[in-house]
């Protein structure tokens, strides 16, 4: 599945673990990308939309 939202663009974005000792590893931050049926003008389609979109209602779910 894609980890891009259809909505906003939100995408993974690089970074790195810093643990107690300062060693640093790197990490990807994935968003919370959930596959869900929207409604799309008079019709319905399958997206993938970030959860943040979802809470904020900028998407009709069916």
């Amino acid at each position: 599945m894609s980890q891009v939202c259809t909505i906003c663009g939100k995408h993974p974005s690089a970074g790195r673990n810093v643990s107690h000792s300062h060693r640093v590893t790197n990490r990807v931050f994935t968003p919370n990308i959930q596959k869900v049926t929207i409604k799309v003008g008079d019709g319905f389609k399958k997206a993938n939309v970030c959860t943040k979109c979802l809470k904020a209602g900028k998407v009709v779910r069916s």
